[in-house]
């Protein structure tokens, strides 16, 4: 370990128990000492000094602040004229301070608020960061949130596709405008949930639906036979035109309530006991049996829930093709529903994003947390009676049977 000599100013000591900074006075000029020292020792030559071994010159400073627990030092670092200056005194120190920016950031997309961020350091380490400092810090996120969203899927298979958006409020042009965040969700062929990606546009028009999901198909997304979803007429527009001879899920959750919202109030209760039982059948026989019960039943006191009931009744069944042990997670959108919630407490912080290019930054950062945490955990489905069942669909049909794929 190397020793250097310090010498201590006089009125130094005297402030450091009169002055508020008089500890950091103290340590920073220590510190400065050791710098000069080490530059000597670099340098193999005092300064002014003339030797056959000295190895370089030197080059006045450069300042260097410095944020410690005792307050702010203002460093003297030596420059030198051949090559560089190094010393270990800053490797700890920049250790920790990385530890602390990574600390902020994870903060930040954990829906933890700048302002909150801010006080929380300035609490805990004496030191003030700027609302604007910690932004500027989580755009480091952007290149990895991208490289995450524009990942290779052709890797393979993606049986089941849901997919849902979210509205979002961004300030655009000195105004806030409402915003939708398209996402996806699949179930690869091993039965592991993906968020496949995300996008940000002006509105779910049938036009931003289909420039998302040809993103993905760029991307590599192949063999979706499912799409899960709600009722928007732009969505489902799109997937018909995206994913040609793929099966549209209307979900059951949206459908049953868009059925009782055009009920009388008297029969919510009952009507809703009713449709239960009728999405709820084992078989399509026995689901159409209790539809049509519904119908007579019910076509007089609420008209017009039945002719919903009517109209999209294929649609909110069409999971009925599929064995019975997917049937139930695939059905509705309550997954994704549940994954949107998540976001929502985080966007929920905000609650106005600056930019766009924000929004993406901690939307993407909390989607790629949570497609970790399902890539790396248990399995969703059990795909092997699937593929099953798939090989079985297209032999009967007279098509080329696939190879099923290796399941892990």
């Amino acid at each position: 370990m190397a020793q250097y000599q310090v010498t201590i100013d006089g009125e130094i000591l005297q402030q450091l128990f009169v002055r508020d900074d008089g500890l950091a006075r103290l340590v920073e000029q220590v510190i400065n000492q050791i710098l000069e020292a080490q530059v000597t020792e670099q340098l193999k030559a005092e300064r002014y000094e003339r030797t056959e071994e000295r190895q370089g010159y030197r080059n006045g400073h450069r300042p260097r602040l410095l944020k410690t627990r005792v307050g702010e030092l203002n460093l003297q670092v030596p420059r030198v004229r051949r090559g560089s200056f190094s010393t270990d005194l800053f490797e700890r120190y920049q250790r920790s301070e990385q530890a602390l920016l990574l600390a902020m950031v994870e903060m930040v997309v954990n829906g933890v608020s700048t302002r909150k961020v801010r006080a929380i350091v300035e609490e805990l380490c004496g030191t003030e960061f700027s609302r604007s400092t910690v932004s500027e810090l989580c755009k480091g996120l952007d290149a990895i949130v991208q490289e995450w969203n524009d990942r290779d899927l052709s890797g393979g298979q993606y049986p089941f596709l849901l997919v849902d958006a979210i509205v979002i409020r961004v300030r655009k042009g000195g105004r806030v405008r409402l915003c939708s965040v398209l996402i996806a969700t699949g179930v690869n062929q091993e039965g592991y949930r993906e968020i496949l990606g995300l996008m940000i546009g002006d509105s779910e028009s049938e036009n931003s639906w289909k420039e998302f999901f040809n993103r993905l198909k760029t991307r590599g997304l192949t063999g979706v036979d499912l799409v899960v979803s709600d009722e928007h007429k732009g969505l489902v527009k799109a997937v018909e035109t995206c994913f040609q001879g793929a099966t549209w899920q209307r979900c059951q959750t949206h459908f049953i309530r868009n059925i009782l919202d055009a009920c009388p109030k008297s029969l919510e209760r009952e009507l809703h006991q009713r449709l239960r039982l009728v999405f709820d059948a084992p078989d399509w026989e026995t689901a159409r049996r209790l539809k049509e019960e519904l119908v007579r039943d019910y076509a007089e006191r609420a008209p017009r829930a039945v002719e919903i009931l009517e109209s999209g009744f294929e649609d909110a069944m069409a999971i009925m093709a599929l064995p019975e042990q997917y049937r139930r997670r695939l059905r509705t959108t309550n997954g994704v529903e549940r994954l949107n919630e998540e976001i929502r407490r985080r966007e929920r912080v905000i609650r106005i994003f600056p930019n766009e290019e924000s929004a993406f930054r901690l939307l993407g950062a909390v989607l790629m947390e949570i497609d970790e945490a399902w890539t790396t955990g248990h399995r969703y489905f059990d795909m092997s009676e699937y593929w099953r069942w798939k090989a079985n669909v297209e032999t009967t049909h007279g098509m080329n049977i696939k190879r099923e794929p290796h399941v892990a």
